[in-house]
């Protein structure tokens, strides 16, 4: 009987992974929902490099002036849109569903005081908001990578940058140095330089809610309130579109502290801060943002710096992006910004669904979470605690299921630099187990996994941001060419495009596991028990919200967290008396409600628990 109902339920599930019909792959592209990806995000410049022609952007110069220095960690390194584009079926063979394309918008070369400078590699330093960075090719090559993604099923999200320009504008107060924030209270838009000086701004009422209008912001003609802002002689029509070099149409009050009402209103570390309470500049991102979608068919974006534009800016942006591409054929665009925090607090998150308009914001929390139980040793019931949070993002635990999770990135740096760091004496066998253990989690629990170029490689860095951009071509930076490795004896002197290596294969098996079982994608999720003194067992179960495909119930994950063998009983779903292997060797249950487990240090069970079949 048991040997008759295993067949049964291989069968169904071979049917539930089956194709129900051949299908055009740009429509299937469109007709996916948001939490059916799995993203891949890279910085193009740090991926690969298919055309050395464009290294110096077709600048002149040396690196202060082109930006292009292979061999320090804060400069162009050569990767591009057409590098890209030849690896896909790398990216694809991961089992990456979706790219996210780092910012690839014209950015300032080189920016930075005397001594500090750096290059815009990264694409957050834009001038022209209107076409692609000579460094990384042409308009045409993106054109060419949406659609040899779209060809193969695969989406581009490009990220966005609304809340700032490239650092132009200047302070006659400090011209050559950071000028400190200046406040409304003690500068406010009606005099000059404080509240005893000059008026100005005649009937200007404030940027509140309900003052940003076009008529009020018509009254608003002098920027000297805090500062006395100018542009250097040359640069007067350094951006794009032409509005942009309006000092007017920026908030001009000093860098921000990362406090009060800093965090929105200051320039973030000297780049200049648009003005986002004026409706000039809403409307202005709106047509810039609405042309990338018209010209190029992107399907989703990555909106950077989200925390430090107003809610207002949000709440007419949004809406009219969603509506936009839905108009152009694009139902499922995809929205998530980024709202930087250092502590799991899913309240702060989800308050950017609820007041700013967000559908999806990169789950922060999580990623702390994770990290913490991987790296840090912390109790499974740590990650359970956020969780079960999950009903306070707008729309309740659904729409959760469609915030970007993470492990890695490119500020905060990767889950491997952790792991080593508070890991010591493990040996490079228990490295590989923990970051195994990272990424299965990842991809096995509710959200939409996105990984981070590199860490498929083993990539561990010397920390954040710049430390944690490696190239996955050769390199010639000194600091990443010291790098150790994880699952490797390779180093940063060689491409890094193995689809052998073992967390490479680690993925891709679980993205196939993922991928094939829509509890995984669109399941809801329980936690059914998770240890509280010290790591161990986190299980889970998914459960569509119409229920599994019959016979089965739940889709049941478990994790051991720690790095001792566990063997322990899962309360399960009492209906459920025969389960499939999805990814380990899962047992049948061992009473009704009970699945006895046993996991190796690190590891990993996913079952598919059903009703037996007579």
């Amino acid at each position: 009987m048991k040997r008759k109902t295993l067949a049964i339920l291989l069968s169904a599930a071979a049917l539930s992974a089956a194709p129900t019909a051949a299908q055009d792959p740009a429509s299937a592209v469109r007709a996916r929902l948001p939490q059916d990806e799995i993203i891949y995000f890279v910085l193009p410049d740090r991926f690969e490099n298919g055309d050395p022609r464009n290294d110096r952007g077709g600048l002149k110069g040396d690196r202060l002036q082109h930006g292009f220095d292979p061999t320090h960690k804060g400069f162009y390194q050569g990767g591009d849109l057409k590098g890209l584009t030849a690896r896909l079926d790398y990216v694809q063979g991961l089992g990456a569903t979706a790219i996210w394309l780092g910012p690839i918008f014209k950015n300032n070369p080189v920016q930075g005081a005397p001594g500090q400078e750096s290059a815009g590699y990264h694409g957050y330093w834009i001038t022209d908001f209107t076409t692609v960075d000579p460094h990384f090719g042409t308009e045409a090559d993106l054109k060419a990578l949406v659609a040899a993604a779209h060809a193969r099923g695969m989406k581009v999200y490009l990220d966005i940058v609304t809340n700032h320009t490239a650092d132009i504008i200047r302070y006659a107060e400090c011209p050559d140095s950071a000028c400190a924030f200046r406040p409304r209270q003690d500068y406010p838009w009606s005099r000059r330089g404080g509240p005893g000086g000059e008026p100005i701004n005649p009937g200007f009422a404030g940027d509140g809610p309900a003052e940003q209008t076009a008529e009020n912001f018509a009254r608003l003609k002098d920027p000297r309130w805090a500062y006395t802002p100018f542009v250097p002689k040359g640069l007067e029509k350094a951006k794009k579109p032409e509005w942009l070099n309006d000092p007017l149409l920026y908030s001009n009050r000093g860098n921000s502290n990362w406090k009060g009402e800093s965090i929105v209103w200051g320039d973030f570390v000297g780049l200049d801060d648009l003005n986002t309470a004026n409706p000039r500049v809403r409307d202005g991102m709106i047509e810039i943002y609405k042309s990338w979608i018209d010209r190029f068919g992107i399907d989703g974006f990555r909106i950077d710096t989200a925390k430090h534009v107003n809610p207002e800016f949000w709440q007419g942006f949004v809406p009219a992006m969603l509506a936009h591409a839905k108009a152009r054929g694009i139902p499922n665009f995809h929205i998530f910004g980024e709202v930087f925090q250092d502590t799991a607090d899913p309240g702060f998150l989800a308050r950017f669904t609820h007041v700013d308009s967000y559908p999806a914001v990169i789950d922060f929390a999580v990623k702390i979470g994770i990290g913490d139980l991987v790296a840090r040793n912390r109790p499974p019931s740590e990650l359970e605690s956020i969780f079960f949070k999950d009903p306070v993002y707008a729309g309740g635990a659904g729409p959760a299921l469609t915030l970007p999770t993470f492990v890695s990135n490119h500020d905060q740096g990767r889950l491997s630099h952790d792991v080593v760091k508070a890991n010591p004496t493990a040996s490079p066998e228990e490295l590989l187990a923990r970051m195994k253990l990272g990424h299965s989690m990842l991809l096995l629990l509710r959200g939409v996994p996105t990984l981070y170029s590199g860490d498929e490689q083993g990539f561990v860095s010397d920390g954040n941001d710049q430390d944690a951009r490696e190239t996955l071509f050769p390199s010639k930076v000194p600091s990443y060419l010291d790098n150790r490795l994880i699952g490797t004896s390779r180093t940063h002197a060689e491409a890094q495009f193995d689809p052998g290596h073992p967390l490479y294969a680690h993925v891709a098996k679980l993205s196939r596991v993922r991928l094939s079982d829509p509890a995984l994608t669109r399941g809801l999720q329980r936690v059914l028990i998770a240890d509280t003194e010290g790591p161990g067992l986190f299980a889970v179960a998914r459960r569509l919200a119409e229920g599994n495909r019959a016979p089965f119930l739940d889709t049941v994950i478990v994790f051991n967290t720690s790095a001792k063998p566990l063997k322990a009983n899962v309360p399960i779903d009492p209906r459920i008396d025969v389960t499939k292997s999805l990814y380990g060797t899962c047992p049948m249950p061992a009473a009704p409600g009970t699945l006895a487990v046993e996991i190796e240090p690190f590891g990993t069970l996913v079952c598919a628990g059903a009703v037996a079949v007579q």
